[in-house]
């Protein structure tokens, strides 16, 4: 039991990185800044684009990492 939890968890973490690896960068620096790119289709609609998906990806997988941890502690 406690292999199968740890090897669920080090699948997990690989998924954490890979997911955090694909995501884009929030800051869009100084060209961002004068052209006003918050108006944007994109962010617009946020809820539909690849990187919103991943962000709720993220959460999950995190969650996921958090409980797996506290159950290898526990065993």
């Amino acid at each position: 039991m406690n292999l199968a939890v740890t090897i669920l968890q080090v699948l997990c973490s690989l998924a954490l990185v890979a997911i955090v690896m694909l995501q884009s960068g929030k800051s869009a620096g100084l060209s961002g800044a004068i052209s006003g790119a918050a108006d944007t289709f994109l962010s617009k609609n946020k809820a539909k684009s690849v990187d919103a998906k991943l962000a709720k990806m993220t959460k999950w997988v995190a969650i996921l990492w958090v409980v797996l941890t506290l159950a290898l502690c526990v065993l």
